[in-house]
């Protein structure tokens, strides 16, 4: 397993880390969610994402029983905070002051941690001011409930001025985990350049673009049964803006692409993520423990020049690069979650 710095700060992860988002406490049953735990541990990985919203909870319950007896210090475990938790009333969820000193307490409790490595605001909070959010993450971090202090999702603008107000208050900022693939690359133009210059590091999700880039998905044909395109529990709906036609007829003309450099479908796409220097890691997820076998062997991959403009010249047509759709709610009325 590649082991990579995390941004510029000094805390190191595994280049591919684990993650328990729509699987674990929801799709995937405790005993198999287990053995993907198990074999991320036996594949090199150290490094395992999840969040209090997952399943409600359960997935980071989940998680800390996976990971129940490991040695604490060889690990680095991720979590977040924002979105609604338990019955979702007014305070359970946004980055106020009362929810992140409630969440941080509810997450090492499920986790069964003292301290997570990295806590991670899982949005942007526009009713909340930035200086109570900053606030309240310095007093986790100087408490010694977290390490280091990331983001997801958030814009160029809002990174720059969290990251200027954790300088203020004295703790490591490192990281933004945001959605990332081949056909979703809209942080290119300016989180990334951002985050390149304040040493902040990008850990992605979807780096297979929820499984589409797999190339099991085939144009006019109807999805797998069990895939994550049949999920009604939410899965379905995150992968339909790329269930379209001309995005697969695309996708599987990667195939020879994949072929020559040695290398499954799902492999190139976790390899070209990696590809990017601003990536410090990227979140897979598994039903299956072969799943994580075959992902693995992303790590460590270099791809040839040819190759990244081959890529480059089929998915263009169909690529997302508006700045723009990197988004949070503009108002934290979950009411009809």
């Amino acid at each position: 397993m590649e082991i990579r710095n995390l941004g510029k700060s000094g805390l190191k992860i595994s280049a591919i880390s684990y993650g328990n988002w729509l699987t674990h406490g929801s799709q995937v049953e405790e005993d198999a969610a287990l053995a993907c735990v198990r074999q991320a541990l036996e594949e090199g990985i150290t490094t395992f994402d999840t969040a209090d919203v997952y399943a409600n909870t359960a997935a980071e319950s989940v998680l800390g029983r996976a990971l129940a007896g490991e040695r604490r210090e060889g690990l680095e475990i991720f979590t977040k905070v924002y979105w609604p938790t338990g019955p979702g009333a007014h305070n359970d969820h946004g980055l106020s002051r009362k929810h992140i000193m409630e969440s941080i307490d509810g997450s090492l409790s499920r986790l069964g941690t003292d301290y997570v490595d990295l806590y991670q605001a899982h949005r942007y909070d526009y009713e909340t001011p930035l200086e109570e959010t900053m606030e309240a993450f310095a007093d986790v971090v100087h408490s010694g409930k977290a390490l280091y202090i990331g983001v997801s999702e958030w814009r160029a603008e809002e990174i720059r001025a969290a990251h200027a107000l954790a300088r203020e208050l004295r703790i490591p900022f490192v990281s933004n985990q945001p959605q990332y693939n081949m056909l979703w690359r809209v942080i290119e133009s300016e989180v990334v350049p951002t985050s390149e210059e304040l040493g902040i590091g990008q850990v992605v999700w979807s780096p297979i673009a929820q499984g589409v880039l797999t190339g099991k998905y085939k144009p006019g044909q109807d999805a797998p049964a069990g895939s994550r395109a049949t999920d009604s529990k939410g899965g379905a709906d995150m992968i339909s803006r790329w269930m379209k036609d001309d995005v697969l007829e695309r996708v599987q003309q990667l195939q020879p692409i994949a072929d020559e450099a040695g290398l499954t479908l799902a492999q190139l796409a976790i390899a070209w993520v990696l590809h990017n220097p601003n990536v410090s890691s990227a979140i897979i997820g598994a039903s299956r423990p072969e799943q994580v076998t075959d992902n693995v062997k992303a790590a460590g991959v270099k791809l040839e020049d040819e190759a990244l403009r081959r890529i480059d010249e089929v998915l263009d047509p169909v690529v997302e690069r508006d700045p723009a759709k990197t988004q949070s709610p503009r108002t934290r009325d979950f009411s009809d979650r």
